[in-house]
């Protein structure tokens, strides 16, 4: 798309901190990091979200994620490391280009990536259930 940063970072456009390219994906350093090391995994096609992607560039995604926060476990002394994956705007998605955010984790960060946990009801995990029958096919 003519208008989307990423996809025009992701090509080279706009110049990044680039760590990690090949045919399919830029890996840069976000601008605005959670904490230090944070990286996106840009698609260089265009997708919005996770539901646009052919599954085996979804896959091919994760498999660049765990590649990356490998090296990155090594290269940082981080502790641990989240790897963020938003779709839609409720969800916190703010850019509409699919993407993943690896997220170096330290003791005390407070980079406040998570959520308070609910409680899952009977009412929801039978409709839940009920309308996920034909995935267990």
């Amino acid at each position: 798309m003519s208008d989307c940063i990423f996809c025009k970072i992701a090509a080279g456009e706009i110049p990044s901190a680039t760590i990690y390219e090949d045919e399919d994906f830029r890996v840069i350093l976000d601008l605005g990091p959670a904490t230090k090391g944070h990286a996106l995994i840009l698609p260089k096609q265009h997708f919005a979200d996770i539901t646009q992607m052919p599954e085996e560039l979804t896959a091919k995604a994760f498999v660049l994620a765990k590649k990356i926060v490998t090296f990155m476990k090594g290269a940082l002394p981080s502790d641990g490391y989240n790897i963020v994956q938003n779709n839609g705007e409720a969800a916190g998605q703010t850019v509409f280009h699919f993407h993943i955010h690896l997220i170096p984790r330290y003791t005390n960060d407070h980079a406040g990536v998570g959520w308070k946990p609910g409680e899952l009801s009977d009412a929801w995990k039978e409709e839940i259930l009920e309308k996920s029958k034909g995935l267990r096919n």
